[in-house]
């Protein structure tokens, strides 16, 4: 199965909700090119929405972090919504966890874009903890 990218905006906010792999070949590269078109178009607050993402590779974590590093210095910012056990295994794993802001809610991820809302940050040892409590990856 290839990835599948759906957008949609909400309060000005680019989400791109993500299906399928994020591995070598076309789907890490459908990826990087659509959020590089977009911060060309001047579209440079970026959700991605890996509730359905169904594996992440090296070549797909290679263009995660592409994609951060252009909206960045685009004056932008991209921001990694509902991630699962495995997804969050692999940031620990290769340490990005701290690089990535990650969200559990939709609208706490758009909300940390206005600095005057108030966020609920994700905390990694309330993930593990809810992980264990539903290991199927289904919140509370």
């Amino acid at each position: 199965m290839d990835l599948r990218i759906e957008q949609r905006d909400k309060e000005g906010i680019r989400i791109l909700d993500l299906q399928g792999p994020v591995v070598i070949g076309r789907s890490e590269s459908l990826l990087r090119s659509t959020v590089l078109n977009l911060a060309k178009a001047a579209t440079i607050n970026i959700i991605l929405n890996l509730g359905s993402v169904s594996e992440i590779d090296d070549d797909g974590l290679g263009a995660l972090i592409v994609c951060h590093a252009s909206l960045r210095r685009a004056g932008g910012a991209l921001k990694l919504l509902k991630p699962t056990r495995v997804h969050m295994e692999l940031f620990v794993l290769m340490r990005l966890e701290s690089v990535f802001e990650t969200f559990l809610d939709e609208q706490d991820a758009v909300n940390s874009f206005f600095p005057d809302r108030s966020v609920r940050r994700f905390d990694i040892l309330a993930f593990v903890e809810q992980q264990k409590k539903h290991p199927s990856g289904a919140p509370e």
